[in-house]
């Protein structure tokens, strides 16, 4: 595989990316969305994506927070199961219609109505800036070829 440029290289762009996604789980958090969820949407996007640094990095932070492993092997047929709340199901879909957004267009009126049946404004605000967070990233790992760190296996 070519090795390629790390577009981390930016310093200060960089920090910026990572101070939004500090500031977008502070406000989560102070609106009640459960770090978990955004594990979740975190892997979610990362799995559309094809975001192999991302993946590996918050499947094992889901792990790390008590995340059932079974529910991360499923998850990308979250559909087909019942092992996903109400609010994780709209928080899905909402990552699914927002990361193939050019395919969508829109966030459908349906998928819309679910969410905010489900959160706060805040927490809706919320989820919606990690799905865009997630995708930065997963923008940046992508093209980077970013180097999985070594674990024991």
């Amino acid at each position: 595989m070519t090795k390629r440029i790390n577009i981390y290289g930016f310093a200060k762009a960089s920090k910026a990316l990572f101070a939004l996604a500090e500031e977008v789980t502070q406000a989560g958090n102070a609106a009640g969305v459960d770090q978990s969820l955004f594990e979740l949407v975190k892997i979610r996007a990362s799995q559309i994506n094809g975001c192999a640094l991302c993946l590996d990095m918050h499947t094992t932070d889901a792990l790390k927070l008590g995340e059932n492993a079974r529910r991360i092997f499923l998850l990308d047929a979250w559909r087909e199961t019942d092992l996903f709340t109400e609010q994780e199901r709209a928080a899905l879909e909402l990552t699914e219609v927002l990361t193939r957004l050019p395919d969508n267009q829109d966030v459908p009126d349906d998928v819309y109505d679910r969410a905010v049946n489900v959160f706060t404004e805040d927490q809706y605000r919320a989820v919606v800036w990690m799905v865009m967070v997630i995708n930065g990233y997963n923008r940046i790992g992508v093209p980077s070829r970013s180097e999985l760190p070594r674990r024991a296996a």
